[in-house]
């Protein structure tokens, strides 16, 4: 401990320019992890915050929601079968305002559930982002295929999908809108859930989240930066140890001539990272947290604690590792070899 305290006192500057960068890398990081968190939710909230369970559809739709018809009779019978089981339909579509301003928005309809919301024929519940725009309840709103005015009820919190607010109907009123008399999935939560139902595909949560068009290539995306820059950082640690134990060579065949022991010297290496890491990840952690909560309105930006504990931890592994690779080196080292080759 004292050793590495003294070569970071010594060589100041290099710690600081190499912590300055960690600093830089993680807070990068942060800040695209927080992004591929937000765009997720507001991607998909509506599916992720159902409890955990599985979707079934018919298999002829090709993993594509939409395309996808249960048959009444099934419905029914699954239905009747399974606590909790609820058939829904989701369809992207819009609605007339009051000044005539169309909204773009994603129609939800479901059978009688605890799951979902219960809507009655003519009302409509709809995201909260609407009432930004302002929407209110009250308000009467149309659709062209819509005989009738939808009257808002309420407004509910962060229920999103594709990017587009929700607006929950009922069902007879989304058979009207879409011309079907079928519900596109049926849903049922885990612990009355089968694997299989006959004549239907199963998916888990995350299983159908990766059908929804443009989640799994943007998550995709997003995670692959995220992963490389912490694999970036991993090889500073690499690259850097590497070079400050070259210029060293001489001192640690001095220091093992004296019966220091190698596992002292990497001791001191990997304290030496373990100060510069829980620094800069300490600084980094503060304003990407300071972000979460100043970032503007309309941003899709979630960084949760659980996802900062994670990254910081897989940070101080990968410093740990690099680290660690790097000073292999040292074991190598002959006292005598090293005391002439640093002479030279």
């Amino acid at each position: 401990m004292n050793l590495a305290f003294k070569e970071i006192k010594k060589n100041k500057v290099r710690f600081l320019i190499l912590g300055s960068i960690i600093f830089l890398v993680s807070l990068l990081t942060y800040i695209i992890s927080g992004l591929a968190n937000g765009l997720s939710q507001d991607n998909a909230s509506l599916i992720k915050d159902l409890p955990e369970g599985h979707f079934y559809m018919n298999p002829e739709a090709e993993e594509t929601y939409n395309l996808s018809r249960i048959d009444s009779s099934l419905q029914e019978e699954i239905v009747n079968d399974y606590q909790d089981a609820t058939a829904l339909s989701i369809q992207m579509g819009f609605l007339d305002d009051r000044n005539g301003k169309q909204q773009s928005v994603v129609f939800v309809t479901s059978t009688e559930s605890e799951i979902f919301n219960d809507v009655k024929d003519g009302e409509i519940l709809l995201d909260r982002s609407l009432e930004d725009k302002g929407i209110k309840v009250g308000d009467m709103l149309t659709n062209p295929q819509f005989s009738g005015e939808f009257i808002v009820k309420g407004f509910v919190d962060q229920t999103k999908f594709s990017h587009a607010a929700v607006a929950f109907i009922n069902m007879e009123d989304y058979k009207e809108i879409y011309k079907v008399n079928e519900m596109q999935l049926v849903f049922i939560p885990k612990e009355n859930s089968p694997h299989e139902i006959t004549g239907l595909q199963s998916f888990t949560k995350q299983e159908f989240l990766k059908t929804i068009p443009s989640y799994s290539a943007e998550q995709m995306t997003l995670n692959m930066i995220v992963w490389f820059l912490v694999v970036i950082s991993g090889m500073l640690y690499a690259i850097f140890f590497y070079m400050m134990n070259v210029q060293k060579i001489g001192l640690y065949g001095i220091l093992k001539a004296i019966g220091v022991k190698t596992s002292r010297l990497f001791t001191m290496m990997w304290t030496q990272m373990f100060l510069i890491t829980i620094t800069s990840l300490a600084l980094s952690i503060a304003i990407s947290q300071g972000f979460n909560t100043i970032a503007p309105e309309g941003m899709p930006f979630s960084l949760t604690i659980e996802t900062t504990l994670i990254l910081s931890g897989v940070f101080l592994m990968i410093g740990f590792i690099g680290t660690t690779i790097a000073s292999l080196q040292i074991k190598k080292i002959e006292p005598l070899q090293a005391i002439q080759q640093g002479e030279m």
